[in-house]
């Protein structure tokens, strides 16, 4: 093995002596050892809105007002990647140009890093946010960590409004509220932890009940709510706004929280993508910058509330984290349409189930002289082999490692199938076999066609990243607006349209075609 260059040993040195506040937090918290009991099932007692508190100490900075420091003359920082991280998103958050990120290994231009990799970044931002870590990556997505929580179980336990509020949906009738929330968690792989932490903090629903009208018709602080179903949009709403913290955080799209009352905090360079989407929810739930330092302090806040409610999370993520390996790649796929046909694609990289959060879906749709929602007769297939870990109301969730388990290892959504004909859970497919038929059934569809994401270990994953959605060597790249996009193989480019002409067609060939 090479040693480290002389240079690197001794500038390091020199600066962990004279400059320890320049590290930043990249040391992750989970690699400490877990707590050895668990936090028992909490009854919270009091309103945690209204307890007053001291000046934050966790995310929020100081409101008062500091001299813009010389940083021509500051040590530069001592950063430590975290599972997910690039080099072009670590640029976006700490504000330098790529080529400025020293290491002493080589660093990929596009790819992932891997975790604990020692950077030294040049020091270029004046003000942020403070940069503790409020909450693991593994407790904002549906992860490994939650695989065996029970929502309903829990809900029923807790004996508070939820455990007894019903909803009318259109996909399943009068509904459970325990099963409406654990339906928008797993649709959208979101914690279903978090989200029942967040409707008890916001709302008083899982142990208590409302104490307020605008609590009980407004439970996570969305005030546009569908009065026909409530619960279901405001947990939609809230998990659109962790997801664009979130996967904002992940891909380098977002840098400053704005506030209501129209200020902003720039956010320290070296927060987790778990602590970000809290971050971004509780900017937009909270009436102004003190109400969300109060919520965020770790201390006092939501994220003391949170451990009371399920115990320690960073002892639940040190099972579970880095949810990234250091050389993640996809298996290989194909396209999730049959040999021999040709269909069009229709949707360049979008959210994988709600509108914003982690570009990771494309649309495909088949040709079809009627348009609109008529289910076709074309097949949708298996783009690799594995096991149908879910199948209803339009979802199919294939399973690649064949646990059955969509919260660990690579699984396939295939959204808009139709029921007839439809694969059923459990099943064992192959490369190639057949899935079901496209049609417009399961969430928002105004035609007929196949919306297909992925997702690692319960997090999504873009498909214009840094592991790209690769089918039969098809490349996507994202456009400058969600749906917009192009495919390309070969020196052909695909742009995405849902007009279905010609310039959209896609073929897959058989084993006897040549490919054109």
């Amino acid at each position: 093995m090479r040693k480290p260059a002389r240079w690197w040993l001794f500038l390091t040195l020199g600066l962990m002596l004279t400059a320890c506040s320049a590290v930043v937090a990249g040391a992750q918290p989970w690699n400490a050892a877990p707590s050895a009991t668990p936090v028992p099932l909490y009854i919270p007692t009091v309103t945690p809105q209204a307890t007053p508190t001291p000046p934050p100490t966790a995310l929020p900075p100081s409101p008062t007002p500091s001299p813009t420091p010389d940083l021509a003359h500051q040590p530069p920082y001592i950063y430590y990647t975290q599972a997910g991280d690039t080099l072009p998103a670590l640029a976006v958050r700490f504000g330098v140009a790529a080529r400025e990120i020293r290491a002493n290994v080589p660093l990929s231009p596009t790819g992932l890093l891997s975790p604990n990799t020692m950077l030294l970044i040049p020091r270029r931002l004046a003000h942020t946010t403070a940069n503790t870590h409020l909450l693991p990556d593994s407790e904002v997505v549906y992860s490994p960590s939650a695989i065996d929580f029970n929502v309903r179980a829990y809900v029923e336990q807790a004996g508070g409004y939820l455990s007894t509020y019903r909803e009318y949906l259109q996909s399943t009738g009068m509904t459970a509220g325990a099963d409406i929330l654990a339906e928008v968690a797993l649709n959208n792989s979101i914690n279903p932890r978090l989200l029942l932490a967040l409707l008890e903090y916001e709302g008083h629903w899982v142990y208590e009940y409302p104490t307020n009208p605008f609590q009980e018709d407004h439970p996570l602080g969305y005030t546009k709510t569908d009065s026909h179903a409530p619960l279901y949009h405001q947990l939609a709403w809230a998990v659109n706004q962790l997801s664009i913290g979130y996967y904002g955080w992940r891909e380098g799209l977002l840098t400053t929280i704005r506030f209501r009352d129209g200020t902003t905090a720039r956010l320290a360079p070296d927060l987790n993508a778990g602590t970000v989407a809290l971050a971004y929810f509780f900017a937009q739930v909270s009436a102004n910058r003190a109400e969300w330092a109060r919520a965020l302090d770790e201390n006092s806040g939501f994220p003391a509330f949170y451990t009371k409610m399920f115990g320690d999370p960073w002892a639940r993520a040190y099972t579970v984290e880095p949810l990234y390996p250091p050389d993640l790649t996809q298996p290989p796929l194909t396209l999730p349409f049959q040999k021999g046909s040709v269909w069009y694609f229709t949707g360049g990289p979008h959210g994988a189930w709600e509108h914003d959060g982690a570009r990771a879906a494309l649309d495909f749709a088949p040709g079809s002289t009627h348009g609109g929602c008529e289910v076709s007769r074309k097949w949708v297939v298996a783009v690799a082999s594995g096991v149908v870990a879910r199948s209803g109301h339009g979802v199919v969730m294939l399973d690649l490692d064949g646990d059955g388990k969509e919260q660990t290892g690579w699984d396939i959504l295939y959204l808009h199938i139709a029921d007839d004909g439809r694969v059923a859970a459990g099943t064992h497919l192959h490369v190639g076999d057949r899935i079901g038929h496209p049609s417009c059934e399961g969430g928002h569809a105004t035609g007929t066609h196949v919306h297909i994401a992925r997702k690692y270990n319960g997090e999504w994953i873009a498909a214009d990243g840094p592991v790209p959605f690769v089918m039969d060597g098809w490349v996507p790249h994202a456009g400058e607006k969600p749906y917009d996009g192009t495919l390309t193989k070969d020196g052909k480019t695909i742009k995405a349209c849902p007009c279905g002409s010609p310039k959209q067609e896609i073929f897959r060939p058989s084993d006897d075609d040549q490919t054109p």
